[in-house]
């Protein structure tokens, strides 16, 4: 877009039009609000939903979504959270299903079919080999009269007083109810299912939540050669070069059978450096820090950065059952895998 044309766009969008912008974009929110608050109340004495939430938790199959345009964008949503929050689903177009992939469907499965007006030519061509297979029949239309409607073994109502575009035909209230709607099923089901955070890690490994809960120590931490260890005998000018060697900002002092005793890090150093004038022949184990903070490899990395920011510290030590030093943290090594 050139400047002259971005300036013509600002000149007319002056006060008026923007104040104009401003009312219709919150006349919108208030009227989807409104919609939502409807299908709230009326839920209130509508017995559908707990019969629909039944159906759907006691269901041997999958839960397979259906919808043609708007509702079809909808209905792949609703699809993709019960799916991610412990009850399989997956989508089905309508058009498609019609020629072949209605084979994804068994008898075991729970079918909801998403259609306003309820009369979706697509919809309606499947859906009575879908009733004679034997799988139950779940609708979500606005028009509870419909031949969708009728059909459908549960009927839930997502009608609307009005659609929030100024002309009253874009699906744009209804569509939102019906997104809720879905959001609540899926809500009620994963309560029912007993569906916990760990389960929700599971299924979103990829994610910074499932990342947190399934990512352990052991598989962060630094083991072997790049842990920093020497003996309590050692002199303070090996354990530097240990330091430096290992570039973790501190080392571990062990025992002959590789228990830690104590730790020294970078500060520790900066700290002696005004009461100390001869390194050469100090020995670790007299300036070392005893008892360390320690965590074992099975422990979840989340539990280490805890341990971290409570003591004010970037290093831990990584400790087997036996209390021997198996590996290493750095705060950094959480930072690279995405804990923190």
């Amino acid at each position: 877009m050139s400047v002259t044309h971005e300036k013509l766009m600002l000149k007319a969008f002056d006060a008026n039009t923007a104040a104009r912008a401003l009312r219709l974009a919150r006349e919108t929110l208030q009227i989807e609000a409104d919609a939502i608050t409807a299908l709230h109340a009326r839920l209130a004495t509508d017995t559908s939903v707990g019969a629909a939430i039944a159906l759907l938790l006691n269901c041997k199959g999958r839960v397979v979504v259906s919808g043609i345009g708007k509702s079809g964008h909808i209905a792949r949503k609703i699809a993709a959270t019960l799916a991610s929050t412990g009850t399989p689903a997956l989508f089905v177009h309508p058009a498609e299903a019609a020629h072949g992939d209605l084979g994804m469907v068994t008898p075991d499965d729970a079918f909801i079919a998403i259609s306003y007006s309820g009369e979706s030519a697509e919809l309606m061509a499947i859906l009575p080999v879908v009733k004679r297979m034997g799988s139950t029949l779940i609708s979500m239309t606005g028009k509870p009269n419909s031949s969708l409607a009728q059909l459908a073994d549960v009927h839930l109502d997502v009608s609307v007083a009005k659609e929030a575009c100024t002309l009253n035909l874009a699906p744009t209230a209804s569509t939102t109810v019906t997104l809720a709607l879905g959001d609540a099923l899926a809500v009620a089901l994963l309560d029912l299912r007993g569906f916990k955070e760990d389960d929700f890690a599971r299924s979103h490994p990829g994610g910074a939540l499932g990342r947190r809960l399934l990512t352990h120590v052991r598989d962060v931490m630094r083991s072997g050669d790049a842990v920093p260890a020497v003996p309590a005998d050692a002199l303070l000018t090996a354990a530097l070069l240990e330091i430096t060697q290992k570039g973790m900002g501190m080392t571990a002092i062990v025992d002959a059978e590789h228990r830690p005793l104590g730790v020294f890090t970078d500060g520790d150093l900066r700290r002696m450096i005004e009461k100390v004038q001869d390194f050469s022949k100090v020995v670790i184990r007299d300036v070392m820090h005893a008892n360390p903070r320690s965590i074992a490899p099975e422990k979840l990395a989340v539990d280490a950065v805890a341990v971290m920011e409570q003591f004010r510290i970037n290093q831990m030590l990584v400790v087997d059952a036996d209390g021997k030093l198996v590996g290493a943290l750095h705060i950094h090594d959480l930072t690279r895998a995405k804990v923190i």
